[in-house]
């Protein structure tokens, strides 16, 4: 299927590994014109060598930053304008962790909500703007289930990332008669750089292998009707659909790819 992106230009927040970069790749895929971002300037360069290899012809960049601030998303926002002006915004870059809530402390609250809602509020807020003069654009936001139904352990989390829900419903609004849509995504658990990180200490723990522990933590996820976890790939594909032309029926949005682990319908 012809997803009609050739030609397109898009910023992806956090793509230098796991989601992100599963989502930059299937865009270069498509001939969209890719702007990755990281956090060091290391990150991104290797980044952007890895998807050349990957993907045939490639047009990609990246630029390096932080987001946990107005500023560093200001100078983000000046470099990937500088090279032209953004069709497509994926706000995925996010922090995650399981953590007691009484052990969760003020400041890790304002540094999730800085990097995992205000990132995308300062993105939106610089590129939305830009999309609906031209008549076209796409914003796609990377929630997660979590932001749904969340999670006692990883409250801080969960709530942010409700909060990012109720950020891409309220943008969609604003592009009411245009030719730009605004969705989300709500990602299950995905089998991310992170995530196998925590894996592999775990099995190095238990002397079990890491399929085993990716197993069986599998199967304590009770809802899940694939038991098993995600690979960042198959959300990328449900980003990229909303990415393009092909998906302009879809507006103000939270799409699943949970693998079944809600309950509850959205």
């Amino acid at each position: 299927m012809d997803l009609q992106l050739d030609g397109k230009r898009a910023f992806v927040s956090g793509s230098t590994r796991g989601i992100g970069f599963a989502v930059a790749r299937a865009l270069a895929a498509e001939g969209v014109v890719v702007v990755l971002h990281g956090r060091s300037r290391e990150a991104v360069d290797e980044a952007v060598g890895r998807l050349r290899a990957e993907v045939t012809g490639a047009q990609v960049s990246g630029v390096a930053g932080d987001v946990a601030d107005a500023a560093g998303v200001q100078r983000l926002v000046e470099s990937v304008q500088a090279g032209g002006d953004v069709d497509v915004l994926v706000n995925n870059v996010g922090l995650f962790e399981v953590k007691p809530f009484e052990e969760v402390t003020d400041e890790d609250w304002q540094l999730f909500h800085d990097v995992n809602v205000m990132s995308a509020v300062r993105l939106s807020r610089a590129l939305l703007p830009g999309m609906l003069e031209r008549g076209w654009g796409r914003v796609v936001l990377v929630s997660s289930e979590s932001g749904v139904d969340v999670p006692a352990d990883m409250l801080h989390y969960g709530v942010t990332k409700a909060a990012q829900l109720a950020l891409g419903n309220g943008l969609a609004k604003l592009t009411r008669g245009t030719g730009v849509t605004v969705n989300s995504v709500i990602g299950g658990p995905t089998y991310s750089d992170g995530v196998a990180s925590a894996v592999r200490s775990i099995a190095e723990a238990q002397g079990a292998s890491e399929e085993d522990v990716k197993a069986l933590i599998a199967q304590r996820n009770a809802t899940s009707l694939v038991q098993r976890f995600l690979d960042p790939a198959e959300l990328a594909s449900l980003v990229t659909y909303l990415a393009s032309p092909l998906a302009s029926a879809t507006n103000g949005s939270a799409l699943r790819a949970d693998g079944g682990t809600l309950v509850q319908v959205l």
